[in-house]
């Protein structure tokens, strides 16, 4: 959604509060295109501070489908996201290319909430996504999940020289 900002840049201390609907049904970035599963409407308050600056309040949530880390499941990962930015409306358009933080999101007086919220839920993105703690993860050799059971693969010959290490560990299991 665009909200048109030259009413409230011109208008000192003027304020104004947005309930937005997220319009994107994807995020798609370098690690791949994911499913929009819930969304809330963001929650924008646009506030004139003086001398054209404008304050950008808001939050929101939105629920994604990414894969888990080990098994590929799809896993409902909600991400929240808040943020407060300040607007100067006395750069020209030309101004705002040069600075990389709202160039994308903002053109001339035209606000782009969805791209600005885009950019929120990147910044938000987990750095890793398990479907459940303790993830089997798939066989490497034939590709099934394994917390669906064992999938009957052979085990590779262990390395002699790691003998040592793999008693170690296999007390461990054993308590």
């Amino acid at each position: 959604m665009q909200i048109h900002l030259s009413d409230i840049s011109s208008s000192e201390g003027k304020s104004q509060h947005y309930s937005v609907a997220f319009e994107m049904d994807t995020i798609t970035f370098q690690q791949g295109t994911f499913p929009v599963l819930a969304k809330e409407p963001v929650e924008l308050t646009i506030t004139n501070t003086g001398d054209r600056v404008l304050e950008l309040e808001g939050s929101g949530l939105v629920t994604v489908g990414i894969p888990c880390d080990r098994c590929l499941e799809e896993v409902r990962t909600r991400i929240p996201f808040e943020f407060k930015r300040k607007l100067d409306m006395k750069l020209t358009d030309e101004e705002r290319v040069n600075d990389l933080d709202e160039s994308s999101y903002l053109t001339g007086y035209d606000l782009d909430v969805d791209r600005l919220v885009y950019l929120e839920v990147l910044m938000s993105w987990p750095l890793k996504v398990l479907c459940k703690e303790d993830c089997k993860g798939i066989c490497s050799r034939c590709g099934k999940n394994l917390n669906d059971g064992p999938c009957g693969c052979a085990e590779e010959p262990k390395d002699p020289r790691m003998a040592a290490i793999s008693d170690i560990f296999s007390k461990f299991k054993e308590v």
